[in-house]
């Protein structure tokens, strides 16, 4: 009976003693402060807030930090940036879009890195490989950002691309799943694959083109091999 009291004891001490799962994950943490607004528009909050792609946006806000990727009206949509931009929130951007915006604009091309408000801007390639959408030759570009050092990948309008596979040490993968215009699921998949990020969650759907059930399909295909959190919209 004492043995069996001093192993029950010793078993919670133990039990105890661990941390709590997700404890000290600060993806994780991050992850739940990436609130998704439809297609590609994420409110992110670190040390700083930043909007990527506003759209169709519901409610006025102050952004310290705006990404765009391409003139794309469902991407470069001036009336919405108007609504989360304040007197001091930098639009950081390619050259064709900062010409239909106004504010505090920082240009961008491929290969870029800049420190916006303390917040880290790698400038990565976005285009087609199969499709005319987005043609290298255009220079539009994806972000990788890092927020409380926190590495998150925004792959803007993009098809499965060879550069991804020199994206390294990313945290959080932005994916588009929907095809059409950009890569589609199983295309998706084989990006995160390459990125090998920690979460990966999928974009680009449910307004203009594309489905839930492309977001569910890339989860599947990425079981067991990548963590794939498909977000609710707001």
């Amino acid at each position: 009976m004492r043995y069996s009291v001093l192993i029950t004891c010793a078993f919670v001490l133990f039990a105890f003693a661990l941390p709590a799962v997700g404890a000290d994950d600060p993806v994780s943490a991050m992850v739940n402060n990436v609130h998704w607004l439809g297609h590609d528009t994420y409110k992110i909050v670190g040390q700083k807030v930043v909007y990527t792609e506003p759209f169709k946006v519901k409610k006025a806000d102050v952004a310290d930090i705006i990404l765009i990727t391409h003139p794309h009206q469902d991407h470069c949509s001036p009336e919405d940036v108007k609504k989360v931009q304040g007197p001091a929130t930098v639009i950081v951007t390619t050259p064709d879009c900062a010409a239909k915006l106004s504010g505090i604009i920082k240009t961008a091309k491929p290969g870029d890195k800049l420190n916006v408000s303390g917040v880290g801007l790698e400038v990565v390639p976005a285009y087609n490989t199969n499709k005319e959408f987005h043609t290298a030759d255009k220079q539009w570009v994806g972000f990788i950002m890092t927020l409380n050092g926190i590495r998150i990948y925004l792959a803007g309008d993009t098809d499965y691309i060879p550069e991804m596979k020199s994206f390294k040490n990313i945290d959080i993968a932005l994916l588009p799943v929907s095809g059409i215009y950009v890569m589609n699921a199983e295309e998706a998949v084989k990006a995160a694959l390459d990125i090998k990020p920690k979460k990966a969650i999928p974009m680009h759907y449910g307004t203009i083109v594309g489905n839930r059930a492309d977001a569910e399909r890339f989860a599947r295909d990425l079981k067991g091999k990548v963590d794939v959190v498909i977000l609710d919209q707001e």
